[in-house]
């Protein structure tokens, strides 16, 4: 995705914080509702606890992509510590993810300039609404950014102004509001109340996991700072929202006001403007929440195309240099789920929180791998055990309540999440079906000799056209038994028949002695896959590996190397997108 005019222009902290912020920034319109809905006067509690969870996840975003600085989030992760199938797993979960949030927060941002200006069709607004985000992601991230940062600070300042607005309401008017709700009962007692407040508010970070998914478009040293940005908006808006809902409105009110409750609030408090202020900021800030969907859906559809795991078409660039046909196709699958839905968005609510926090859910574990079998790679920061453990105990707290709450939910999940597992199967099982529709074409030959026998040839021509994708290793002298995992790797994982073992050295007397014949040995081995043994002078660089791919015509994204020690003078980012395979 190009991000500019200048290709080495790379987004600042405001930027990058406001792209994935207008996503996170946008739940307290709607988290502080279901907080209270669910548990009551605890809502505040729940919501702090929420915080706390996300704080736990700060240091587990850290050491992932300290260690591996490349788009894709969850996907990225797994994609380094784990086979290509399970990563995409993840894949397709954080795009269900981006979909539901596109369709939900568009739909939601003209339903409330609706009750602004009564005359708007919602349907074909939420389309053009769509439509307009697309063109704006096509035109380039920086000028997407401009748009995200606007909306972003508005938003910020509307909150601030009716937080301001309440309190002063309250100061002077009284808290008997106040006193009155905490007096009430917690629904279902205070056990049941904390858990499926808990779960409930648990949507309130969704966003989070978008900065990852765009890191490579950030500057250096932003990426950490979007996640403290983040953190602090929700700890402080959230929890204060409840807080301030809990003296304005009685909590049996609230179910009634659940779609726009903080407008109701802003009415109540100063009047019909900061009650239209608000009603504007939220059509406002859903729509940024739109443009963090499309953002973080190019970065990492367009990571995933790049390791075949979609059609090789979507990487076609625009003459602004984005890659247009992602952006075009994923504005056309949230147009097809808003007509298929017809407009009723309850049942993508089940897609959104369940694929949501499964992402957050598997980005824990990407950490857990990491640290199992990718010890010595480099990463500024580590995050201990206990946190990534209690992070990943809640998160999957947040699942079974949500479960709980909404059975049907996961049902729904599934009609979506099937389909779009099986595109990738299919993709990444290609060869297989190739060689079974090969299979049927000779058996027909028998009797179809001449009019099948140029689709038999096309057949064989496409196998061997992706097989003919050379791969590369960089082995500094492992030992055989490394390099047989080398080779496994690239049988189970990679679709080809030829890799290059490359020694880089400073000279020929640097060549360990018996890795020429340790290679002649598993060319026997693995007869599917041809060993071709190359030997170059010289020092492991992020130039080198350009050199290589420019001369061999292999993108750096199929060129492998073993877990890095510290001594790695550079880090993945800086290879152009080298994978860590052993």
């Amino acid at each position: 995705m190009k991000k500019s005019a200048n290709p080495n222009h790379k987004l600042g902290e405001l930027a990058s914080t406001a792209i994935c912020g207008n996503d996170i920034a946008s739940s307290c319109l709607y988290v502080s509702a279901l907080a209270i809905i669910y548990a009551g006067k605890w809502a505040p509690v729940v919501l702090l606890l929420v915080a706390a969870v996300l704080h736990l996840f700060r240091p587990i975003y850290n050491e992932v992509i300290g260690a591996l600085p490349l788009n894709g989030g969850a996907y990225n992760a797994l994609l380094n510590t784990t086979s290509k199938f399970r990563a995409s797993v993840a894949a397709c979960l954080t795009v269900l993810s981006y979909m539901a949030t596109a369709v939900i927060s568009a739909s939601e941002a003209v339903h409330y300039a609706h009750g602004l200006f009564a005359s708007i069709p919602i349907l074909w607004a939420t389309i053009g609404l769509l439509g307009f985000f697309t063109l704006l992601t096509i035109v380039g991230i920086s000028e997407s950014a401009t748009v995200a940062i606007g909306i972003f600070i508005f938003h910020l300042v509307s909150l601030t102004v009716l937080v301001v607005a309440g309190t002063a309401f309250v100061i002077r008017d009284g808290t008997g509001v106040l006193f009155a709700n905490l007096a009430t009962p917690a629904p279902g007692g205070i056990t049941t109340a904390l858990f499926f407040g808990f779960s409930a508010a648990m949507l309130g970070i969704s966003g989070f996991e978008s900065s990852a998914n765009f890191v490579e478009e950030q500057e250096e040293g932003v990426f950490p700072k979007t996640l403290r940005n983040m953190w602090i908006v929700v700890s402080v808006f959230n929890p204060v929202m409840a807080v301030l809902a809990l003296a304005l409105v009685p909590i049996a009110a609230v179910p009634l006001h659940q779609e726009a409750l903080l407008a109701h609030m802003g009415s109540s408090a100063a009047g019909n403007w900061l009650g239209t202020l608000i009603s504007v900021d939220a059509a406002l800030v859903l729509s940024g929440a739109v443009l963090t969907s499309f953002v973080g859906v190019s970065g990492l559809v367009g990571r995933m195309t790049l390791d075949r795991c979609l059609p090789q078409f979507l990487l076609k660039k625009s003459p602004r240099g984005t890659t247009h046909r992602i952006i075009i196709g994923f504005f056309l699958l949230t147009v097809s789920v808003l007509f298929i839905t017809k407009g009723d968005l309850k049942a993508l609510a089940g897609v959104y929180t369940l694929s949501f926090l499964s992402v957050m859910l598997l980005f824990a574990l990407g950490n857990v791998l990491l640290k199992i079998k990718r010890a010595s790679l480099p990463r500024p920061t580590q995050a201990s055990w206990l946190a990534i453990l209690i992070a990943m105990a809640a998160v999957g707290a947040g699942l079974l309540g949500n479960a709980v709450m909404n059975p049907h939910y996961l049902a729904v999940f599934m009609d979506y999440f099937i389909p779009a597992f099986l595109i990738v199967a299919v993709m990444l099982g290609r060869i297989v079906l190739l060689k079974a529709l090969l299979f049927v074409v000779r058996k027909l030959i028998a009797t179809l000799v001449r009019p099948l026998t140029r689709l038999t040839q096309k057949v064989r021509e496409s196998i061997e056209l992706i097989n003919a994708q050379q791969v590369v290793f960089f082995t500094r002298g492992d030992n055989i038994a490394n390099l047989n995992r080398v080779m496994l790797y690239v049988r189970r994982n990679e679709h080809t028949g030829r890799i290059k073992m490359v020694h880089i050295s400073s000279s020929p007397d640097d060549v360990p002695p018996n890795l020429k014949s340790d290679l002649e040995f598993l060319d026997k081995a693995y007869p599917e896959i041809s060993i071709e043994f190359v030997v170059r002078q010289g020092v492991f660089s992020p130039q080198l590996v350009s050199s290589l791919s420019s001369e061999w015509g292999i993108p750096a994204n199929f060129m492998f190397i073993g877990c890095p020690g510290t001594g790695l003078a550079h880090n993945l980012a800086e290879l152009g997108g080298v994978r860590v395979i052993v």
